[in-house]
């Protein structure tokens, strides 16, 4: 009876783990095996009765899984024992006879004679040919190890490629590629594709017989003849029982092969032991082969003692390895065990709830505080969510969900509102404090305040500060909710284009997470804090739907009582919110959310402004961030406004604080390098101490021309003060003239002296004081940004100034028309500098209107007829447009017509229809605050702006004679009338 057994274990070349059972024999000493199968390895003679028994051998399948073979083998009922206890089954002819055999390739180890190898044939030529021979009762082939493929590395290969490579091998490549020596092997069994064969002896391939399939003729090699009672190979053969008895005492899997082995092999020899020792190990293929081919019984012995000595080293490391991890597993479940034990003790003890009943009363205390407070829609919700935890499993997903949205819900400051201050003198000296001017911004604010002392409660409003950059809006709001006692919170919308920014995600999204409304409110815990927007003018809008819609409900006073995040889907009351919100340009906000509200306009600051802001804050403030002394720098007031004027022209002062910082910086890298060249200069030659004096007289910043000495201050008092003064300091506080003078002196002397005077105490501390005024601000600073905006002192023919607003505030430009080519009927206009479409329509008008009041004033001048024109606004890289300078224009062309200037200082703005009429324009604040910085005197501005500058504070207005006009006949008047009165 012949069965197979498959096994998962995929160990190369070892005999398969049979479990103890299935090997126990009825031996009276089956209670013992490891004692009797090593004494069957000492006595090597010893014969064992083999009555129908069962032999388990296997070995790598071509596949990489193991096979094991279970033969039962019957004796006959006589009982009589045969002179072998071998489990070869006896054939006729002998096993000698065969000295021609089909060759099988044995891809990963070789067959060691005793043992049984279950491999695979897909050749079908060759399978049908072993059947035959099995069919003629000549069950023997060749089994020969194959070769590794020359240029390749074994241990580099899969398993599946090299069984890919010998079903491609045939006739003499294949031959080619086999090891000469092999094993005699008997076909057991063939079931389907797979042949289990049975190792008898070794063979030598001779001569290739035929190709397909491979037959091979064979020498049949015996063993060398060895004397069995050689000491050496005695004590070899003892040594290599000795350590397959250590590797037993470690590996229950070798002593199941040992057992298995010595019940079936039969006689168990010299050359068997070496076999065996080599067919179980864990040894290479090339290693196993060349035990195969030696057949020297004492060098065979001595290459097995090599593989099992390196088995026991791998059983010791292999015991290390699991006796490390099993340390470690049995430490994390001790510590597991005892963590669980403590828990139980503590919640029997009552010291520890478990972590739901935590949770719970975590979220319960947070509540307790603002409970009476909480709406009661939002209390039935927390309860509902509270029980809903308490039974939900808290390693499931939902339980994180509930916990985190209880989590929101009871972090909210369901009615906690902060004591508001309604005092209107405090809240003006804030305002004070942290801004100079806006006198309008603040006049609004003090209103809100004194509405809300009035009412008793301030409800929330929508305040949008739009103006240029840098000229405080979000400052602004962050005074504001100082001075109302309201906390601060801030966030930029600029470029949003995810509604859930505002709305919060579904509860139904991983990662979902509320709105910034609601994380404003948790941050800050009061229900009425101060929220400003910034940027509201940069919405964005993308595929997650549009922001600026989405924002109506959240500043709507009349929605957001009940604002609805999508994450708590709970109403929240947000009517005490003030919302502060910030723009640069007010036409970019949409018109259903700009209608929502009270747009104040910062136009920015004048140069009076800018003066005082530098002095009292932006100066202030960069000093202290330098760590640099008020006594050490001085910024005089011409310094500043040179800043001002040359380099920092825009409407905020953003770039001023920058170049503020700049000079600071560039003042305290002098000042620490200065000291660092003193430090440097201790114990120096008096060359090198009068160079450094030198060098540090010339980069010392003095007022007009002080000498040197006279721009070191010293003070006793600081002298006294400090305890420890460096001797370097102390040099350089003898002054310039004074080390000079004692230049005559030796250098060791001079040292001598000074040190001695260091030890009396007699050294002085110098204070550097760095003086920054006009004469050197180029140095700090750089070359001036700006030039005179007035290129004309005395406008010639042909030239006005307008005024026009920029992004960056106010400013002056002027239009420039010059006579290109005079003939019959050539009238024509031509426009330059970068002007768009409206400032070309205003032009053509402008030409049109001009042309009409010429007609008027000299019916016989046909200049306008006769000329080709040209008209350009100097900046040519600056892009223009807009219809305000539709009255320069006209100026401009009548002057060039009737060769007349215009008067001096004489600035005018205003948009012209074609009957002459002088319609209303924006920025009259800009305009005004530019014409001043350029010296205007007089300013004509349309009628309808007379409003808009009455609102203007005073010392805006002061010094300008402004006129107000309808009609473009009154602005000929101002323009040209008082030239010519003057001129008469």
């Amino acid at each position: 009876m012949l069965k197979l057994l498959s096994s998962s274990s995929c160990l190369p070349s070892r005999v398969h783990n049979i479990a103890a059972s299935a090997i126990r024999t009825g031996s009276s000493d089956s209670t013992v095996p490891l004692l009797r199968v090593l004494n069957s390895l000492t006595g090597l003679t010893r014969k064992s009765p083999n009555l129908g028994r069962h032999a388990f051998f296997s070995s790598d399948s071509s596949d990489g899984s193991e096979q094991v073979v279970e033969i039962d083998i019957k004796r006959s009922e006589s009982g009589a024992e045969s002179k072998s206890s071998s489990a070869i089954v006896p054939t006729n002819p002998r096993p000698e006879d065969y000295l021609t055999v089909l060759a099988l390739p044995l891809p990963h180890r070789p067959l060691f004679p005793g043992f049984y190898m279950p491999i695979f044939v897909k050749d079908p030529k060759l399978l049908a040919a072993l059947q035959e021979s099995r069919k003629r009762q000549a069950p023997y082939a060749g089994a020969f190890l194959l070769k590794d493929e020359p240029g390749t590395d074994p241990s580099l290969v899969s398993g599946s490629e090299t069984e890919k490579n010998i079903y491609d091998l045939k006739g003499k490549e294949l031959f080619n590629r086999l090891h000469e020596v092999g094993t005699l092997a008997q076909i057991s069994s063939i079931q389907g594709d797979q042949v289990v064969l049975i190792g008898h002896r070794r063979l030598r391939i001779t001569e290739m017989v035929s190709e397909d399939p491979l037959t091979v003729k064979v020498d049949h090699l015996k063993d060398k003849p060895y004397n069995k009672d050689d000491d050496v190979i005695k004590a070899t053969s003892f040594e290599v029982i000795s350590t397959l008895r250590d590797v037993l005492k470690t590996s229950s899997l070798w002593r199941d092969h040992v057992q298995t082995y010595t019940q079936h092999i039969g006689d168990f020899n010299f050359p068997r032991l070496a076999d065996f020792g080599a067919a179980i190990s864990g040894a290479n293929k090339l290693q196993c082969q060349q035990v195969l081919e030696e057949l020297d019984v004492y060098k065979r012995l001595k290459l097995t003692l090599e593989l099992v000595k390196k088995e026991m080293e791998i059983s010791k490391i292999q015991e290390s390895i699991a006796k490390a991890i099993e340390e470690k597993i049995s430490g994390e479940q001790r510590r597991y065990l005892l963590n669980e034990q403590l828990k139980a003790i503590k919640k029997e003890l009552g010291l520890e709830t478990d972590d739901k009943t935590a949770l719970s009363e975590k979220f319960r205390e947070r509540l307790e505080p603002n409970r009476e407070k909480c709406p009661p829609h939002v209390l039935q919700v927390i309860e509902e969510e509270l029980t809903k935890l308490q039974l939900l499993e808290a390693s499931s997903s939902e339980f994180n969900v509930t916990r985190n949205y209880l989590d929101w819900l009871t972090a909210l400051p369901w009615g906690n509102y902060s004591d508001e201050n309604f005092d209107v003198l405090r809240a003006q000296k804030i305002l004070d404090e942290d801004h100079y001017g806006l006198s309008d911004v603040k006049e609004r604010i003090l209103e809100f305040i004194a509405v809300g002392k009035l009412r008793g409660t301030s409800q929330g409003k929508i305040i949008c500060l739009s103006g240029p950059p840098g000229v405080g809006k979000t400052s602004i709001g962050r005074s504001i909710a100082r001075a109302l006692n309201r906390k601060f919170f801030r966030f930029s919308v600029g470029g949003l284009a995810d509604v859930a920014e505002i709305k919060g995600h579904r509860r139904t999204y991983i990662g979902a997470m509320p709105g910034k409304m609601v994380q404003c409110l948790k941050n800050v815990g009061t229900a009425n804090p101060l929220v400003l927007i910034d940027e509201i003018d940069k919405l964005g809008r993308g595929h997650a739907g549009d922001p600026a819609s989405a924002l109506l409900e959240l500043l709507d006073p009349e929605q957001n009582a009940n604002f609805l995040d999508h994450y708590l889907d709970v109403p929240i009351d947000l009517s005490k919110v003030l919302f502060v919100c910030t723009a640069n340009v007010v036409e970019m906000i949409p018109n259903p959310l700009l209608d929502r509200m009270e747009v104040i306009s910062i136009a920015g600051y004048i140069t009076d402004e800018k003066m005082h802001i530098a002095r009292d804050y932006l100066e202030k403030t960069t000093r202290e961030a330098c760590g640099i002394k008020p006594e050490q720098v001085e910024v005089t007031n011409e310094a500043l406004l040179a800043l001002i004027e040359s380099y920092c022209r825009e409407a905020g002062v953003r770039n001023l604080q920058k170049h503020i910082e700049k000079i600071y910086r560039k003042i305290a890298l002098q000042l620490v390098r200065e000291g660092k060249v003193d430090e440097a200069a201790v114990g120096e030659p008096n060359e090198a101490i009068e160079e450094h004096v030198e060098d540090s007289g010339q980069n010392m910043v003095t007022s007009g021309n002080h000498t040197a000495d006279e721009s070191i201050e010293v003070s006793s008092e600081e002298q006294s003060s400090e305890s420890s003064i460096e001797p370097e300091k102390a040099q350089v506080a003898l002054g310039i003239d004074q080390i000079q003078s004692s230049s005559d002196q030796p250098a060791d002397s001079k040292d001598v002296n000074q040190t001695k005077e260091i030890q009396e105490g007699k050294s002085m501390k110098m204070i550097e004081k760095v003086l920054v005024d006009t004469s050197n601000l180029v140095d700090f600073v750089g070359k001036p940004v700006f030039h005179a905006e007035r290129i004309y002192d005395l406008t010639p023919v042909g030239v006005v100034m307008g005024l026009a607003w920029t992004a960056m505030g106010g400013s002056t430009l002027y239009i420039e028309t010059t006579q290109v080519e005079q003939g019959e009927g050539k009238g024509a206009l031509h426009l330059t500098g970068q002007l768009g479409d409206v400032m070309k329509e205003s032009a053509q008008i402008a030409h049109t209107v001009s042309r009409a009041i010429l007609l008027d004033k000299q019916p016989d001048d046909p200049f306008f007829a006769n000329s080709k024109l040209h008209l350009h606004v100097p900046a040519g890289s600056t892009p223009k447009d807009g219809p305000s300078a539709g009255c320069t224009m006209i100026t401009s062309m009548l002057s060039l017509a009737m060769k007349k200037p215009v008067k001096k200082d004489l600035a005018m703005t205003g948009e012209v229809t074609l009957t002459g009429r002088i319609l209303p324009i924006g920025g009259v604040k800009e305009k005004t605050i530019a014409a001043r910085r350029s010296g205007v005197k007089t300013i004509i501005f349309p009628s309808a702006n007379r409003r808009d500058f009455d609102e203007l504070a005073a010392n805006v207005k002061e010094g300008l004679d402004v006129h107000f006009v309808d009609n473009y006949s009154h602005i000929y008047n101002l323009a040209f009338d008082d030239v010519q009165n003057n001129e008469d």
